[in-house]
């Protein structure tokens, strides 16, 4: 559900924002405090997160780049438009064909699931930026040895 305020952008020490009106942030959904959300700020798309604030609305942190698409600045009123962004950190990082096929056939599929969804993510991230396939390969080598090795502390590169 979208929600659309206008709001003026301030400077609160090195940082420009906007607070995001209570009936707003109550509708929507924390996880650890935070709030993930997309949205447009004057049309510019944008993925960020709202910000909890000791005694006071949530907080949206502005930065230059949303500023600049947006075409506004410090002190100028800007409408927004939000909503709750579903959580993709999985599918943000799909796991490589080669890694894929390495762990079905050294029998570790379950062992990598095993691993904690950040250390997942952390290995699939690296993974996925990677553009030699000599070098992927190497380092689906690493994490194939750490996991028949059964470490905890999976790391690569």
């Amino acid at each position: 559900m979208e929600h659309k305020f206008s709001a003026v952008i301030y400077q609160t020490g090195i940082n420009w924002c906007v607070d995001v009106p209570a009936e707003i942030s109550v509708r929507l959904l924390a996880e650890k405090g935070y709030i993930r959300i997309k949205g447009t700020v004057n049309g510019f798309y944008f993925t960020k997160s709202l910000v909890p604030v000791k005694n006071a609305p949530y907080r949206l942190f502005v930065n230059l780049i949303m500023m600049k698409g947006a075409k506004t600045a410090v002190g100028q009123s800007a409408v927004f438009v939000i909503e709750q962004a579903e959580n993709t950190d999985e599918a943000d990082y799909p796991a490589p064909a080669l890694m894929t096929e390495q762990l079905k056939a050294h029998n570790l599929t379950k062992a990598f699931e095993s691993l904690t969804p950040s250390r997942k993510k952390e290995v699939l991230r690296y993974l996925c930026r990677l553009k030699s396939e000599d070098v992927l390969r190497k380092h689906i080598q690493r994490l194939i040895t750490q996991l028949l090795e059964k470490r905890k502390d999976i790391r690569i590169p």
